[in-house]
């Protein structure tokens, strides 16, 4: 690893600006802010990926607000940038009763174009770790965490949850979940159904997609639970196309990838696929919350054809057609990865 450890975390800092560009170019490493919640006589430690934070401010007086729909969220504050965010009491979405120990935070969050405050315990460090070293939650940690836990890590001895904030705010207000807007159009480019590799380590997610893209006619859906996995799954494919003779587009037509996943992300994975001979020609999706303004740069450095932002699944669909039919017409422009920077 290069210059991977700790920072610690200063209250009121902006973290986007901090993150390494070694964090850009797929070298499948993530930094994550750690924070915990003290329950009587226990600690629960938890982290966030560090792309999310915008800051990590002192706790604010809420004003409860009309219809709220789920008990976790204790109302609203005005941001300094004049919008008003929504306070998530963290461990109470958790169900944990959390006791003071001192004065909490509020880890200001930002993904999906949604601003959310969590309020928690205390906030510890930043870590620089490689998502080799995140382990998938078993299905009993799913169970009780109710699908919030996304990965595992060990860090200075401590085991430290890496929450799913998407699948809080997803859970919070259903209008923020994952969707499909209308069908797609059987006009769009013929009738063809066109498998499609789809990589997410969350099983909500995986499940949705699958059934979405598969009810709109126009896909069959495999998918894997990180990049690792799906990465094993096309170099199985590309060994039977090769010993066939048969073009890789009969076994696989184009993959969409999440960002944040265990083992291998989805920008290593991307990084991989186009810089493969055979595989390059494939159309490569990315789609996640982390894909904003400020962060696209990181999928076009590694090759990606399209981004979009979690939750909306149309216009990805849309664009994943249109991207096979270019590839199909032979007019897909291949996009080559940057190289990665020297150790």
């Amino acid at each position: 690893m290069r210059g991977l450890g700790p920072r610690r975390c200063n209250e009121g800092g902006k973290y986007m600006a901090q993150t390494n560009i070694l964090l850009e170019a797929g070298t499948n490493e993530l930094e994550v802010v750690e924070f915990y919640l003290d329950e009587e006589g226990y600690q629960g430690h938890y982290g966030v990926n560090v792309a999310k934070v915008l800051e990590i401010i002192r706790l604010q007086p809420a004003t409860a607000m009309p219809q709220m729909r789920h008990p976790a969220v204790l109302g609203a504050f005005p941001h300094r940038d004049g919008r008003v965010v929504p306070l998530v009491d963290l461990a109470l979405y958790l169900d944990k009763k959390r006791v003071e120990t001192g004065e909490p935070k509020i880890i200001v969050t930002e993904f999906n174009q949604i601003i959310t405050g969590f309020l928690v315990s205390g906030v510890n460090r930043i870590h620089r770790l490689s998502w080799q070293e995140v382990e998938a939650p078993g299905d009993f940690l799913q169970h009780v965490s109710r699908n919030a836990v996304t990965g595992v890590v060990r860090l200075e001895g401590r085991v430290v949850f890496l929450l799913d904030m998407e699948a809080i705010v997803g859970e919070l207000d259903p209008a923020l979940s994952i969707r499909l807007n209308g069908p797609l159009g059987s006009t769009i480019h013929g009738s063809t159904v066109y498998t499609v590799l789809h990589a997410d380590d969350s099983g909500n997610v995986r499940n949705v997609v699958k059934r979405l893209l598969e009810e709109s006619g126009r896909f069959r859906v495999i998918q894997s639970s990180n990049g690792e996995e799906a990465w094993n799954i096309l170099a199985r494919l590309r060994r039977e196309a090769e010993e066939t003779g048969d073009a890789i587009a009969g076994k696989v037509d184009a993959v969409i990838s999440d960002i944040e996943m265990p083992r291998m992300d989805g920008l290593t994975l991307c990084r991989k696929i186009k810089e493969d001979p055979l595989l390059k020609t494939l159309p490569v999706a990315l789609f996640s919350s982390l894909i904003t303004g400020t962060l696209e740069h990181r999928g076009e450095s590694v090759g990606a054809d399209a981004q979009f932002a979690k939750p909306d699944l149309q216009v990805l669909s849309e664009r994943v057609l249109d991207l096979i039919h270019q590839r199909d017409a032979g007019t897909l422009q291949i996009h080559t990865p940057e190289p990665l920077p020297e150790a």
